[in-house]
């Protein structure tokens, strides 16, 4: 039997066919070839048009079992996973009101650093455990002061993946991870927040009726059925935000296990069993895809925007494009750990959360013009990523987190083996690379929530592992001297 899972990205859309029994991806696809539209109507705004999303859900549903040389008639159930922290209204006859204020829209910013000083930072960080921010609750409180009218025609908010989830079914339904990435969520009583629905003078009502992560969400309608080549009936038993879901989609489910990715920017999301707080707000908290009453599993974030980015610039200006990524590696990795006392902070992409929302610009320290070469500038900046990464797992640390694996999929930076034996050794833990993605991941979940498998062990027994990195002991001086010299430079700019 096969599984159907969808990833509703900001730029594309994926659908991948999972092979329920032997656990491998009968086939796989994604619309556009191109990036999305993003509209951009002011500095700082990002929208899109929720109906590009499912013009391009049904190229890639179409595509990936043509690919898979699947029936769509053989799909037993679909999971979804979509971009976080995104707004969507709809009115009461669920036409869309207005485009989706995706996640990387900034202008609620000031809406929310509002909230978190009137309502009391300590009210938010034990209720939410998380400050309002740029969260979709306060997306929601701009469109009621900018667009009062519109508001007042509000029937119902979503995420991104609820939308999905809508066109699909007809209902109109969310979840508690869903909330508490929207800053919707009271982890005290383990309900909706009225401390925010009632600061931002919201309805109840307007909030959709709650489901779970896992489980029957509704039931794909006919009508939807032949526009996607599918069978009526088929039940949507799972979606997720993407961070969640890539936690979900490596197996990482339990305190002490930690996700990463290290793509253009990068992201350590790290389980946790208690109900904790960073006291500074310098990580995201949210309802991991397991969380429950009886079993709590926090998923915190930590947010590192200049990683890719940065051995992007390097490549353009540093080797002048002359040099493939491989062969950057391979210069990185000729050069001794500590790149001969030259340190790069890659926090040149922005404010940066971790760092209690300053932006310090990058840095480049140390730099001899007698013994520095281009290696040793890609090795450094390799080497600042990681310790940035080991920066941020210490704050995860306070909050509970002791990492005991750290697991990827084999991509971007961790093609690097300069990159993942670095990590490993200043972290001191396994690293465990896949090869996996958001929508293998939602079609295990969906595999999981139809029942089809009978626990987590079974839905993820056909995950491959493709490499396994183990701290070297005989390097753990070098690497702790380099880190602490990489540390004392980012006090200069940080206190």
């Amino acid at each position: 039997m096969y599984l159907l899972g969808i990833d509703v990205g900001s730029s594309s859309v994926k659908a991948s066919i999972l092979n329920g029994e032997t656990g491998d991806i009968a086939g796989s696809s994604y619309y556009p070839k191109s990036e999305m539209t993003i509209l951009a109507g002011k500095s700082g705004w990002a929208e899109q048009e929720p109906g590009l999303w499912w013009e391009n859900l049904k190229l890639a549903i179409r595509e990936a079992c043509s690919l898979a040389k699947v029936s769509g008639q053989n799909i037993l159930s679909i999971g979804i996973s979509y971009q976080m922290h995104g707004l969507v209204v709809v009115d009461k006859h669920q036409n869309v009101l207005r485009p989706s204020i995706i996640w990387c829209d900034s202008r609620a910013t000031e809406i929310g650093n509002k909230a978190f000083s009137e309502i009391g930072s300590e009210a938010c960080l034990s209720t939410l455990l998380n400050s309002p921010g740029n969260f979709t609750a306060s997306k929601l409180k701009w469109v009621k002061d900018n667009e009062p009218a519109l508001f007042d025609k509000i029937d119902k908010i979503m995420l991104p993946g609820d939308y999905i989830a809508m066109l699909l079914t007809g209902e109109i339904r969310t979840t508690a991870s869903g909330l508490s990435e929207g800053m919707f969520w009271d982890f005290r009583k383990n309900g909706l927040s009225d401390l925010v629905l009632d600061y931002y003078g919201f309805r109840k009502e307007v909030i959709p009726e709650l489901t779970d992560t896992f489980g029957i969400q509704g039931y794909v309608t006919a009508g939807v059925a032949a526009e996607l080549g599918l069978k009526a009936g088929i039940p949507v038993t799972y979606r997720a935000g993407d961070q969640p879901n890539n936690a979900l989609s490596l197996n990482v489910l339990n305190p002490g296990e930690i996700a990463a990715t290290a793509g253009t920017s990068g992201v350590v999301y790290g389980v946790s069993g208690n109900v904790k707080y960073d006291p500074q707000s310098r990580v995201n908290t949210f309802a991991h895809v397991n969380h429950s009453n009886e079993a709590i599993r926090l998923g915190v974030l930590l947010c590192i925007n200049g990683t890719g980015i940065l051995n992007s610039w390097m490549n353009k200006n540093i080797g002048n494009k002359n040099f493939s990524y491989e062969q950057m590696n391979e210069l990185a990795g000729n050069i001794p750990i500590g790149s001969e006392g030259l340190s790069v902070l890659p926090f040149g992409n922005g404010a940066e959360r971790v760092l209690g929302n300053r932006n310090i610009g990058s840095q480049i320290c140390g730099l001899d013009f007698n013994r520095h070469s281009q290696g040793h500038l890609f090795r450094a900046a390799q080497e600042g990523i990681v310790f940035s990464f080991r920066y941020g797992m210490d704050i995860l640390r306070g909050i509970g987190i002791d990492a005991k694996v750290i697991r990827a999929g084999k991509a971007n930076m961790f093609l690097s083996q300069v990159f993942r034996e670095t990590l490993a050794n200043v972290s001191g833990v396994s690293i465990e690379l896949y090869n996996t993605d958001g929508a293998a991941g939602a079609a295990r979940g969906a595999g999981v929530g139809s029942g089809y498998y009978s626990s987590f062990t079974e839905a993820f027994s056909g995950l491959k592992k493709l490499e396994s990195v183990e701290p070297d002991q005989n390097k753990k001086q070098q690497i702790d001297d380099s880190y602490q010299l990489w540390e004392d430079n980012l006090k200069k700019y940080v206190s």
